[in-house]
Formats: C-alpha cells, sequence, structure tokens
C-alpha cells in the first residue's frame, strides 16, 4: 500500500507541476503581449570597411604579439557596420551591425563575434536582432547563433549562417553575406 500511495502522490504532483508550468507559460506570454511563435528568414550583407575614409571596424585593442601573429590572435575590433539589401556598398541601407570582434584562436583566423543588428527600415523596422559565436572567416560558410533581440524579434533565438562575398586583402575590407533564420514572437 505505500509504494502504492507514494506512486500515487508523484503522479499528482507531476499533473500539478505540469498544470503549473502551461499556466505560468500562458500568464508570461499575457503580461508581455506575446502571439504565437512565427519564423522570420532575413537575407542582407554586412560590409566590415577596415580602411578607406570611412572605416567602420575599428581596432581598440591587441596584445605585443598581435600584429606578429598570423592569426592577429589578441585583435579586438569595435564595428557600426552598414548591413544592405543588396551587396554593392550603394545598395539600400536596411540597419547597421554594432558590436565586437576579438581574434580568438592561435591555429586559424577565427573570431569571437558579438553583434547586434539593429534594423532601419521596413516591417523590423527598430528591432535588433543579438549574434554570438565563433567566427573562422576562412571557412565557406560560418553558422553563429542568435540569443535574442528586441521590439518584433523580443525572445528571439535561432542561427545565422556567414558567407564571405567579397574581400580584399590588401585593404583587409570585406563585404559579408548573411542569412538568418529567427524564431520570434
Amino acid at each position: 500500500m505505500r509504494g502504492h500511495s507514494t506512486a500515487m502522490a508523484v503522479a499528482v504532483l507531476l499533473l500539478f507541476s505540469s498544470h503549473m508550468a502551461t499556466s505560468n507559460t500562458e500568464s508570461w506570454r499575457e503580461i508581455l503581449g506575446l502571439q504565437k511563435e512565427k519564423v522570420s528568414h532575413l537575407h542582407f550583407y554586412f560590409h566590415d570597411v577596415i580602411t578607406g575614409k570611412n572605416p567602420t571596424s575599428i581596432a581598440v585593442a591587441g596584445a605585443n604579439t598581435t600584429l606578429t601573429s598570423p592569426t592577429f590572435f589578441g585583435l579586438v575590433n569595435v564595428v557600426d557596420n552598414t548591413l544592405t539589401k543588396g551587396p554593392k556598398p550603394t545598395s539600400k541601407l536596411i540597419g547597421r551591425g554594432q558590436g565586437f570582434f576579438a581574434s580568438s584562436s592561435q591555429s586559424e583566423i577565427s573570431f569571437f563575434m558579438a553583434i547586434n543588428f539593429v534594423f532601419m527600415e521596413g516591417k523590423f523596422n527598430g528591432s535588433t536582432l543579438t549574434m554570438v559565436g565563433r567566427n573562422p572567416i576562412m571557412h565557406k560558410e560560418r553558422e553563429m547563433t542568435v540569443v535574442g533581440g528586441s521590439g518584433a524579434f523580443r525572445l528571439a533565438r535561432g542561427y545565422a549562417i556567414a558567407k564571405t562575398f567579397v574581400s580584399d586583402l590588401r585593404t583587409k575590407n570585406a563585404i559579408v553575406e548573411y542569412h538568418i533564420t529567427v524564431i520570434h514572437f
């Protein structure tokens, strides 16, 4: 009998916990004014300008050995890069990529990136997505994580695929194509 009543108590507790979790989820959705989740696919170009009249990516820190390192290990750049609809710098501006990257590998050119994509036009105007991850820039495709957002992207999660569209080894300027899949409310 004792084993039966213990099993019954556990079942009641699990049922109650399940009901509370559902109730809390519903109440949080109501409090935050959230609707049903949706999936959005975004596509744009990120212009990383290191040299020229108006650089948008500036080195702010480095170790004594950074410039002699084949991977620029220890380099930290702050960015405020343009996001455009097409690959040309003159394409329609849709936002800014603001944040930083740090060269974090001694064996290949790979950056730790933390970027806020700030959208300035269209249905996502005023909203942001936050992307964090490892970006080994010599790989054809790189996947990074979307960890959050604001506005239309509140409570966002997803992933970003980056591909170098073009890069100039002399100037170190690059245009990176992004495809982002994001789940949000």
